[in-house]
């Protein structure tokens, strides 16, 4: 084993160049709203239930 202390990170200097690409793109990326999928699952639920009651009424 030799007694070089080798830097696990590779070139910190890359690393940090990455992480701050990281950032920046998680920062610019919008976030998207539960509010759309929310509705869909509401508006679904309603048709089914209307169909079952014109069917069995």
């Amino acid at each position: 084993m030799s007694d070089q202390h080798i830097d696990p990170a590779g070139n910190t200097q890359a690393f940090r160049a990455f992480a701050q690409r990281s950032e920046e793109e998680t920062a610019a990326a919008p976030k998207k709203s539960p509010l759309l999928p929310i509705v869909a699952v509401v508006v679904v639920v309603a048709v089914i239930g209307v169909a079952a009651f014109l069917l069995l009424r």
